[in-house]
């Protein structure tokens, strides 16, 4: 499995990005997915999550209300709509492919979860 991550680039505060994680490999509508973020000096922290069929999301809470977790199956594709982008969202961006199994209790903000990552994209918002 190989994902690629891409979509990140410079936006002033307030404004929107969005980023596009593709996956190889027949088993991404199987996976469920999530996007995680490295600022410099931080361990790497949970963003978002999606299960294998769409069907529930999760938000860590500093992003709740301004990004968007979105996949589409028939394009092997995840997405992270983000808007109202703040200073503080400047981070490489991480998307990262999970099992086929049910998240249980709040796994989906582990790491340990995912098997599979991405090489990141670059997010910077200036104030």
């Amino acid at each position: 499995v190989q994902l690629q991550a891409c979509g990140g680039g410079l936006v002033q505060a307030g404004g929107s990005l969005r980023l596009s994680c593709a996956a190889s490999g027949r088993s991404f509508s199987a996976r469920n997915m999530g996007w995680f973020r490295q600022a410099p000096g931080k361990d790497r922290e949970f963003v978002a999550a999606i299960t294998w069929s769409g069907g529930t999301v999760y938000y860590a809470d500093s992003v709740k209300g301004r990004f968007t977790i979105s996949r589409d199956n028939a394009k092997n594709t995840m997405y992270l709509q983000m808007s109202s982008l703040k200073p503080e969202d400047t981070a490489v961006y991480y998307c990262a492919q999970g099992s086929a199994i049910n998240y249980a209790g709040n796994n989906y903000q582990s790491t340990r979860t995912y098997n599979y990552w991405g090489q990141g994209t670059q997010v910077t918002v200036s104030s």
